[in-house]
């Protein structure tokens, strides 16, 4: 299998590499909790099409290295960073989603652009949907320090009980089968329970404003209409609104699992716009 190490303490992590070497390139930063897999129905059949792949198991999550240290955020962008390094990889459209976005906005802050052409926020957690200075209007810091509460006591019935608003299987949109829902609910469980709740506790202080509006790549924000992991209005809304000429396409009916039940229509964005 294949696998890199990282540049700030040799964890190792896994990385999949998709299509042909020589096609425009996406490179797919995992959601808490997943590695690689949640993005087959993008890889896939990009990769079919000519386009370059490429995506890894965050350390803790999946086939990586299971460590106790280096979820602070800069060392989660320093991974990416050195993925991106060692596949020599450029002219990148990047593609992040929920917490994997705030990684990829670190890594423009930290490692600059000259790897990165473009960068596409799919349901993501930035610029942070708890209160702050800069968003009096988010989320009481204490209610996001209780759902990590509830998350630490019972991760299984976390997963299980959240599987159909992260999915909006109430709504009348795309839907998902029950098996490909048990299947990622399994898939959860591939984050080691130190990961997965380090990752957690980055979302009460996550504040990237200051970062979004220095960004100057072009970027699409993707986010569903009724996310309940990552509000709209909390989220990626204001990230287009902060980010100099962000693009926003609000899915109808959407929930967090757009990369699943809207697949198709992100697809397609993904297309033209690694292509523009």
């Amino acid at each position: 299998m294949p696998y890199f190490e990282t540049s700030t303490d040799g964890t190792r992590l896994h990385f999949v590499d998709y299509g042909p070497a020589g096609g425009p390139v996406l490179v797919f930063v995992n959601s808490s909790y997943f590695g690689t897999e949640m993005w087959e129905y993008q890889m896939l059949p990009l990769a079919a099409e000519g386009f370059r792949c490429v995506g890894f198991d965050r350390r803790g999550h999946g086939r990586s290295d299971d460590v106790w240290s280096g979820f602070d955020l800069d060392t989660l962008a320093g991974d990416l960073g050195a993925l991106l390094d060692h596949l020599d990889l450029r002219d990148v459209t990047l593609v992040g989603h929920s917490i994997g976005a705030a990684e990829a906005v670190r890594y423009l802050t930290l490692h600059g652009t000259d790897r990165v052409a473009r960068l596409v926020l799919v349901a993501g957690m930035t610029p942070g949907p708890a209160r702050s200075a800069d968003h009096p209007e988010g989320l009481d810091p204490a209610v996001v320090h209780a759902v990590n509460a509830s998350f630490r006591k019972d991760r299984a019935q976390f997963f299980a009980e959240g599987a159909d608003a992260f999915f909006a299987r109430h709504l009348p949109g795309p839907a998902v089968s029950d098996a490909y829902v048990a299947y990622m609910v399994q898939r959860c469980q591939g984050a080691s329970a130190r990961a997965a709740t380090a990752l957690g506790e980055l979302i009460p202080d996550l504040n990237l404003v200051p970062e979004l509006v220095k960004i100057d790549r072009p970027v699409l924000v993707v986010h569903g209409s009724d996310d309940a992991s990552a509000p709209l209005a909390l989220t990626g809304g204001r990230a287009a609104e902060l980010i100099p000429g962000a693009e926003l396409r609000v899915y109808p009916d959407a929930g967090h699992g757009l990369f699943a039940t809207h697949a198709d229509r992100l697809n397609e964005d993904l297309r033209a716009f690694a292509r523009a």
